[in-house]
């Protein structure tokens, strides 16, 4: 069996789990799993590991990070949630030029059960206003580049939080003026259960990440020199 098989193998056992953490999502039943919650993790992160060598064949740049740090917690930050569930049950990963941190971009992947998994790329943090307005000016600047990248994206489309006006400092008649609107881009693939459970994942998560590099690219080469805010 191969990496990629047993990590696709292994991704069976793992939805399986965050299902049962959906259902039980609280301290004590957390507690008492903690054998099945370590062979999830084990799994999830044979994938991410994989899924990098695949993505470094075409993307150099996301190499030379420790897959297990480019994960997710389990646990999730309820100080400014309506939402006081302790745990996400979603296993998540970030596989970037600066391992999972939003920015520059790189590719991300989310396991949830329930057809709930995805595949993305793209520039998710909205919040990061210097980020978004380095972008801004690169599709002001770039349109026939920008529209060749999403072009490339289809039938997947570039989704992402957005104004109902132009910002102030860009013409609204600007053939790319509707992008302009956006404070974040980004694509998502929906992922079926049976496809995360099976042995050729890695493989196929791949090859939906070479086809969002020029996408990719394109926001990167507006965020060099962005530095991510101090916390």
């Amino acid at each position: 069996m191969t990496a990629a098989q047993g990590a696709g193998a292994g991704m069976g056992g793992a939805l399986a789990y965050l299902a049962e953490l959906e259902a039980h999502n609280d301290r004590a039943w957390f507690a008492d799993t903690k054998r099945e919650r370590a062979r999830a993790l084990a799994s999830f992160d044979a994938l991410v590991a994989e899924v990098q060598g695949l993505a470094g064949a075409f993307d150099p740049a996301v190499l030379g990070h420790d897959p297990k740090k480019l994960t997710f917690k389990l646990t999730r930050d309820t100080r400014f949630s309506n939402d006081k569930s302790p745990y996400n049950p979603s296993l998540r990963a970030h596989v970037g030029p600066a391992g999972k941190l939003p920015v520059p971009v790189g590719y991300y992947l989310m396991v949830k059960p329930g057809g709930r998994s995805f595949l993305g790329g793209g520039l998710f943090a909205a919040m990061f206003k210097d980020a978004t307005e380095r972008v801004r000016r690169a599709i002001a600047e770039n349109g026939g580049e920008w529209e060749q990248a999403v072009a490339g994206l289809a039938p997947l489309k570039v989704e992402g939080e957005a104004l109902k006006r132009v910002p102030q400092g860009f013409d609204a008649a600007h053939p790319q003026a509707a992008w302009l609107k956006f404070k974040s881009w980004y694509v998502e693939l929906p992922v079926s259960d049976e496809d995360v459970a099976a042995p050729g994942f890695a493989a196929q998560a791949a090859r939906e990440f070479e086809r969002m590099k020029p996408l990719n690219d394109f926001l990167n080469r507006a965020l060099e020199g962005f530095q991510m805010p101090a916390r």
